[in-house]
């Protein structure tokens, strides 16, 4: 569906977990198009996509390039497929081109490490099988790609007549990256800033050890950017990019106090936070038991986040000791 004139926005459908579409995006240049995200690799998706750009005037081999926001599966899953039929470019920032590899095509070494972390931020042997495994075949949907560039914060992905300027807003993932078009206006956001759900920022061996300080930051340095459209990965295409980063940024506030009032003066460790705090679901407030495994991991690294902002803002300690992890409240 063609949004404004050269830009068409795909819905592509996900598995059971999360929202229920992700966006893609068209730009048509007058020397290519560029596609921003590809989905998972399923083929529903797949021929979601063919159909969709069919009906929009599209096929396949008229995509020349690929930029990925970041590379969570619904996002970049589809990369290595698009690539092998049209000899697409494909770019992502360097930072998650670098953790690639060790993420889906040869990712023992990371599950064990997972399995170690989760059991050292207190995740009990009854669970730690289930929330391991929790995304164990996501895998799967991602098809392997060669990577044509990496790219990182000030660099221009050209598509003339359009510039996008490459913005580094680690947290959600840790190399995201947004797209501006300065003339237009317009930001291609990813899952850096959605209106209808806050974006997941978790801590974990990939995400560097303070997401959510960095999330924040990234998040501030867009305070000053003149945006008349946002187009996430999620939702529907808004305005008002201020007011909703200045929602975002509440809803953590929140969570921390709450997670304060939960530490209170004890110790505790991350899945004890976890369990102790309600989670919103579908719009609604849910407990941690009533969450399905992968929810349940992230929550508990969505926890974590917040415990290591906790501690970089010296308000609040940690110690790790045998191989176990606790925190506490304090100046």
């Amino acid at each position: 569906m063609e949004l404004f004139k050269g830009i068409n926005q795909i819905k592509l459908p996900l598995l059971k977990v999360g929202p229920e579409n992700v966006n893609v995006y068209i730009v048509e240049g007058t020397e290519g198009n560029l596609l921003i995200d590809t989905g998972w690799n399923t083929t529903e998706a797949f021929n979601t996509l063919a159909l969709e750009m069919k009906n929009s005037g599209f096929a396949m081999k008229d995509i020349t390039d690929i930029v990925v926001t970041h590379f969570h599966p619904d996002h970049i899953g589809l990369a290595g497929k698009i690539q092998e039929l049209t000899g697409a470019t494909v770019s992502l920032s360097e930072i998650e081109g670098n953790l690639l590899d060790s993420r889906y095509f040869h990712a023992d070494n990371l599950l064990a490490e997972l399995s170690s972390f989760l059991i050292s931020n207190g995740v009990p042997d009854w669970e730690l099988k289930m929330l391991s495994e929790a995304s164990f075949n996501i895998r799967s949907y991602v098809s392997p790609f060669t990577t044509t560039k990496l790219l990182k914060e000030g660099d221009v992905v050209s598509m003339p007549p359009y510039e996008f300027q490459v913005m580094a807003t680690p947290g959600h993932s840790p190399g995201h990256i947004c797209l501006y078009e300065p003339n237009k206006k317009y930001f291609f956001s990813g899952d850096h800033v959605l209106s209808e759900v806050v974006p997941n920022v978790s801590y974990h061996p990939q995400s560097g050890e303070n997401p959510l300080g960095d999330y924040v930051k990234s998040l501030g340095s867009l305070s000053e950017l003149e945006v008349r459209f946002v187009f996430p990965g999620h939702g529907s295409v808004f305005s008002g990019l201020g007011p909703t980063m200045d929602d975002i940024l509440r809803f953590h506030r929140d969570r921390m106090m709450r997670i304060q009032r939960v530490m209170g003066v004890e110790t505790k460790n991350a899945f004890d936070v976890a369990k102790s705090i309600p989670w919103v679901v579908n719009g609604e407030e849910t407990a941690y038991d009533k969450l399905e495994p992968i929810d349940r991991r992230l929550a508990v690294l969505e926890a974590l986040a917040h415990l290591q902002y906790m501690v970089a803002e010296g308000k609040g300690k940690k110690m790790s000791e045998n191989g176990k992890t606790i925190y506490w409240s304090g100046e």
